[in-house]
């Protein structure tokens, strides 16, 4: 039996610490589970994918002042939105920032957008995370990326579905 999925437009930013580590946010799907997600979210009508990454970002961790860089990777997936399936294609941008907490008063924002907590992970905590990761090969696109620097034009990761 095939769901019928409403397609939905995201962006999200790859918020790296001068060290390298990454700052993500734990949500818990009906779906999929436990996952850590960048932040960023979903495209209001007719909005830019950078511009929404970076409104979503200052929305979810009050920071104004995230550097942003180029698109790194773009990947579709299913999960449910408020009890809706969804088919999202997200758009990630590379960005840089201090390593700090969340600023201001976020707990309407993390409600609505069902964020539980957040944290910053160096490379090596990141490896070894038991939950989901999103997108599922974060740690090994985080290698290619120390490694390589950033794509010249983003890559597409394609659909990838859930895990079973």
């Amino acid at each position: 039996m095939t769901i019928e999925r409403v397609p939905r437009r995201a962006a999200r930013i790859l918020v790296l610490d001068p060290e390298g580590a990454v700052f993500l946010q734990l949500h818990d799907d009906p779906e999929v589970g436990l996952h850590w997600v960048l932040p960023g979210g979903g495209l209001n009508e007719g909005e830019d994918e950078l511009a929404g990454a970076l409104r979503e970002t200052v929305e979810e961790t009050g920071w104004t002042d995230v550097v942003p860089g180029p698109a790194l990777w773009i990947w579709e997936h299913d999960y449910t939105r408020r009890g809706v399936p969804t088919r999202q294609r997200e758009v990630i941008f590379l960005g840089s920032g201090p390593r700090r907490d969340p600023v201001g008063d976020l707990t309407e924002s993390f409600a609505h957008d069902g964020i539980m907590t957040c944290r910053w992970w160096t490379p090596a905590e990141l490896a070894d995370c038991p939950d989901l990761l999103w997108p599922p090969r974060l740690v090994e696109l985080l290698a290619e990326l120390r490694r390589e620097g950033p794509p010249a034009r983003p890559r597409d990761l394609g659909y990838v579905p859930n895990p079973p």
